[in-house]
């Protein structure tokens, strides 16, 4: 019996050895990036505001000390985001145009919490990544969040979740889209739903009554009176508040799209932003790793819709392994993954990785 204990024990040894192997250094997945030429042309538009995105390519490579026009907008931008506090009247409006200490310490910190660089300096990369569509969400919840270095996610303050094992969901009929279908849309986010449903033990339920629904969904365009502005094509594609409040607001500017059906320049991907924003309904932050659907900024035209290591490793520690998540049930996982669940790309191919990582966020 001894003996038998002995071999147990390396066992399990061996296994968490593995497992930090996997979740230290997980191979990092690139989102699916579509070419310029298309073949498939949207046939429908939406009218959308004068506003566009965020274009900070005239300020690359200016330097500290400079006083340039725009540098404000850049201040306010790192503003909106948590970054930059504001001069103490209550208001951004006052940015001066300086290239000023506080700027610098504002871009490093934003370069440390989205994986550039550190430099304080307005480089290519910086501006080009400040000038995508992104999340409306503040990274606030990034700084000093205290994660282990090996880990990129974060959770809103104080960690809220929910304490329920089913979630409703409903759409405003008030607050919705001409395009694409409803149909459409439902369909989108119900594959949205189901790949966070696949590794925890939650599932989601689509209701009728909006006003009742754990989860509330909707596209809104400018001031919506939530004190989170959407600011037109491109700008913040959508925000979502932490648990439990429920809301989930969509740019109703954006062209969203479905099945890949990017036939416009602005076209943005509505199943990635959604799976997106339902990390946060659930209660995790933006991540640090370029790869996971948590990363807060999305180029257009752009599928990213799989869960990575940091996204499942993040979601679990809050609420635990769906409970068909069995070591001793491996074909099982295999056959929920093609099914609708988690991408398989994100295991690198290994679906015993995937299992692992299990047990080392349930013994660690």
């Amino acid at each position: 019996m001894t003996l038998n204990l002995t071999h147990r024990n390396r066992a399990l040894c061996f296994v968490l050895i593995i497992s930090v192997i996997l979740f230290c250094f997980p191979r990092r997945l690139s989102a699916r990036n579509l070419p310029d030429e298309y073949t498939t042309k949207a046939t429908q538009t939406i009218k959308v505001s004068n506003a566009t995105r965020h274009d900070f390519s005239r300020l690359v490579d200016v330097q500290l000390g400079s006083h340039v026009s725009g540098v404000s907008e850049l201040k306010r931008y790192l503003h909106r985001f948590g970054y930059v506090k504001d001069d103490g009247s209550g208001s951004s409006k006052n940015f001066s145009d300086v290239f000023d200490g506080r700027l610098e310490s504002a871009i490093s910190l934003y370069q440390q919490n989205l994986g550039l660089p550190i430099t304080g300096r307005l480089d290519t990369s910086t501006v080009t990544l400040m000038s995508s569509p992104r999340c409306g969400v503040s990274d606030t919840h990034m700084i000093n969040n205290g994660m282990h270095v090996t880990a990129r996610y974060t959770y809103f303050g104080g960690k809220p979740k929910w304490n329920r094992d089913t979630l409703t969901y409903a759409f405003s009929e008030t607050h919705k889209l001409d395009y694409p279908t409803s149909d459409n849309v439902k369909m989108v986010f119900r594959r949205a739903f189901g790949r966070w449903a696949s590794v925890i033990p939650v599932s989601f339920k689509e209701v009728d009554d909006y006003t009742t629904a754990n989860l509330k969904i909707g596209f809104f365009a400018g001031d919506h009176g939530d004190g989170k502005p959407f600011d037109g094509v491109l700008g913040t594609l959508a925000h979502a508040f932490a648990p439990k409040n429920g809301r989930v607001h969509f740019d109703a500017a954006e062209t969203w799209v479905v099945n890949d059906d990017f036939g416009s320049k602005v076209a943005v991907d509505l199943e990635s932003v959604a799976t997106h924003e339902i990390g946060h309904l659930l209660g995790l932050g933006h991540s640090s790793r370029a790869s996971a659907v948590m990363y807060p900024t999305l180029p257009p035209r752009t599928k990213k819709v799989d869960l990575t290591v940091d996204d499942v490793a993040g979601v679990l520690r809050l609420y635990g392994p769906n409970p068909e998540l069995r070591l001793d049930s491996l074909a099982e996982l295999k056959d929920s993954l093609r099914n609708g669940g988690v991408s398989e790309r994100f295991l690198s191919g290994n679906v015993t990785g995937y299992a692992l990582l299990v047990v080392l966020i349930l013994f660690l």
